[in-house]
């Protein structure tokens, strides 16, 4: 077989990952614009968790850190 007609790394394809990202993003954007009602219902979720938070600060730490992790945690489900 000739070289010329070998595969070479050149021409194999390569996964785009930086492509999918951008439309993976643009697809979480079109959601929250379709639905801004979910976005302004998980705002004020993570709110309440915030506040009960620092309401409870001084007598239970640990679980004021636990509900500031849940805050946190709200949007990415």
């Amino acid at each position: 077989m000739s070289t010329i007609n070998q595969p070479t790394a050149l021409f194999a394809p390569v996964p785009n990952v930086g492509l999918k990202a951008l439309l993976d993003e643009a697809a979480v954007l079109f959601d929250a614009l379709l639905h801004p009602a979910k976005i302004i219902a998980e705002v004020e979720q993570m709110r309440a968790l915030q506040l009960e938070a620092d309401r409870i600060e001084a007598s239970d730490p640990a679980r004021a850190a636990a509900l500031r992790q849940r805050a946190s945690r709200t949007g990415l489900r």
